[in-house]
């Protein structure tokens, strides 16, 4: 792992959105949202009915990551996370990941899901850390590349983030 990397992380507002799709497109370009995808989202993030939780990093250099997540019922899903690639082994992404699974107990959901790609194996080994275990796949679930998804799960997500902080 590199030198920790100092960010702040708040909620991702709309005026973000053109500096993470900056990112997004970098870091997935056959599968990239788009805007219209960002902004539903975040709709959905604010007011008395929210059900998502949607956060960047930012450094001096500006937004270097961002992650989503959604809640329905007892059932959280990890919408998406994604770290600038010169920041990848700093423990960013575990920062990220750790506020999403403070969302979700806040939310009282009692498991997280997510899709990752199968040839993502940095992510893989971030979420095992985090206590998820795969449950399954998804053929072809990324497109237009046909790439498989590795479904996995965390029951009680309150354990995986005890300890862990979120400003440093």
């Amino acid at each position: 792992m590199t030198e920790p990397v100092t960010c702040a992380l708040r909620e991702m507002r709309w005026w973000d959105i053109d500096a993470v799709l900056e990112l997004e497109r970098d870091l997935f370009p056959e599968d990239a949202w788009s805007r219209g995808m960002f902004w539903s989202e975040l709709a959905h993030a604010r007011g008395p009915e929210a059900n998502r939780r949607y956060v960047v990093a930012e450094s001096g250099s500006g937004i270097v990551g961002y992650a989503g997540l959604v809640a329905t019922g007892e059932q959280a899903d990890v919408q998406t996370i994604a770290v600038s690639r010169d920041l990848w082994g700093t423990g960013l992404g575990g920062r990220l990941l750790a506020e999403l699974l403070r969302a979700a107990t806040t939310f009282e959901c009692a498991e997280v899901m997510l899709e990752c790609r199968v040839d993502n194996v940095r992510a893989q080994k971030l979420y095992e850390r985090f206590g998820f275990e795969p449950i399954g796949f998804r053929r072809g679930y990324y497109q237009p590349g046909n790439v498989d998804a590795l479904v996995m799960r965390l029951t009680a997500p309150e354990n995986s983030v005890q300890g862990t902080e979120i400003n440093g």
